[in-house]
């Protein structure tokens, strides 16, 4: 199966808008009320916050495409635009999603290895992310790809103060 990785930008808020949506409601919006998750997305899939985040030079966009349909997206932060300040010369995974129709066709294998790239073609130390604590799919996907846990943050979704576990991979 053939899956590409392109980089995009504001030109696409449209459809990112559409598949951020999709993506993340088949990652959150059963395990949340329905009022913190329409708290939620009502700030971070607005239209011009997207148009923001995309417009940041230090945030880079990529889709992943599948036989040329859009199967995922993968947003990277480079040092000015990360949520943390870790000290380091790293790489943050802020998003990395895949559409459900996509689950088990290698979509989140292809956008990690893209992070890898990217953080090696810039020179730092270590990719990092933060994850629900209660996505244990996510979790052990990220172990398997050498993450490994060095801390927590709070994270604030609707009104329910959740926390995030913080994963790391030396490079």
């Amino acid at each position: 199966m053939n899956i590409s990785i392109e980089k995009f930008g504001v030109e696409s808020v449209d459809l990112l808008l559409k598949v951020g949506l999709e993506t993340f409601s088949a990652a959150f919006e059963a395990d949340n009320t329905a009022e913190d998750y329409q708290a939620y997305i009502s700030k971070a899939f607005d239209v011009e916050v997207l148009k923001e985040e995309l417009s940041n030079k230090a945030s880079e966009f990529f889709f992943a495409k599948q036989n040329g349909e859009i199967a995922g997206y993968l947003k990277l932060n480079h040092p000015l635009a990360q949520g943390e300040d870790l000290g380091g010369k790293c790489l943050e995974i802020q998003r990395i999603y895949s559409l459900p129709a996509f689950y088990g066709r290698g979509i989140g294998e292809a956008l990690m290895e893209k992070s890898i790239a990217v953080a090696r073609e810039n020179n730092y130390e270590f990719i990092w992310l933060g994850v629900w604590e209660h996505n244990p799919r996510a979790i052990r996907f990220y172990e398997k790809k050498g993450f490994e846990v060095f801390g927590t943050h709070p994270f604030l979704f609707g009104n329910d103060l959740q926390t995030d576990i913080l994963m790391r991979r030396f490079l």
